[in-house]
Formats: structure tokens, C-alpha cells, sequence
């Protein structure tokens, strides 16, 4: 198995991207701040301090899609683009949206919240995975 080292950072640049442009006033940031209570002042004062953390967690996500896609690209031979997005597909679907889904329920979130957030966590996933199948 070989990790594309260029196809993990741009996936991390794309993945930071999804973030800000999902939550932005633009996309969901809105809906986020009404279902949260969170205040856009404070979200923009907690958001400068968890950009590290968000660095890190996509970082990790991409690693773990490349790892996942160059496995499954070696195991059938199949080097294009749609297992890659399949790889992206199923680690959202059975670990990203089953562990959000469950937290939100057991916490009494608002369904609605657990989509916005559950949808952003795709959105991240299949980007990400797109760059890295693409390169």
C-alpha cells in the first residue's frame, strides 16, 4: 500500500475548506448557530481557537482515507476514482454518521442538528476521498 503524500495535503487544504465554506453564514452556519444557541461572536472567538484541532482531526481523516484507499486500490486492483469514493462513503456511514447520530440522540440534540453536522461529515469524507482517488 502507497499513500500519496501531495493527494493527503490537498485533501486536508480541501477538507479545511468544506469546513469553513459549510458553516459559513453562506451555508449552514446560520441554522448551526440557531440549533446550537451558540452566538455567531461567540463561535467566531471559539473557532480561532479550534482551528489547530480542526488541522489535526482532518489531517487524521485524510491519512485514514488515503491508508483506506490505497488498501482497497491494491486488494482489487482498481485505481480510479470510484473507490476511492466508496471508501469515503462507507467510513462516514460506519464511523463518522453511526457515532454522530448516537452522541446527538443521547445528548437530546435537535434532529436537525445531526443532519447539518452528519451532512457536513459527508461532504467532508467524499472530497476528500475525491482528491485522493483523482491524484
Amino acid at each position: 500500500m502507497e499513500i500519496n503524500w501531495l493527494a493527503t495535503v490537498l485533501a486536508i487544504v480541501v477538507g479545511m475548506a468544506v469546513a469553513f465554506v459549510w458553516y459559513s453564514k453562506k451555508g449552514f452556519g446560520i441554522v448551526w448557530w440557531r440549533l446550537t444557541g451558540i452566538a455567531p461572536e461567540d463561535s467566531k472567538t471559539a473557532s480561532r481557537r479550534n482551528m489547530v484541532q480542526l488541522l489535526i482531526a482532518n489531517s487524521v481523516t485524510a491519512l485514514g482515507l488515503a491508508a483506506g484507499i490505497g488498501i482497497a486500490s491494491a486488494a482489487t486492483g482498481n485505481d480510479s476514482v470510484w473507490p476511492a469514493l466508496l471508501v469515503g462513503l462507507v467510513a462516514w456511514l460506519t464511523f463518522s454518521a453511526t457515532t454522530l447520530l448516537q452522541h446527538n440522540a443521547f445528548e437530546l440534540k435537535p434532529p436537525k442538528l445531526t443532519l447539518v453536522n452528519s451532512g457536513y461529515q459527508l461532504v467532508l469524507f467524499l472530497a476528500m476521498a475525491l482528491v485522493i482517488g483523482l491524484l
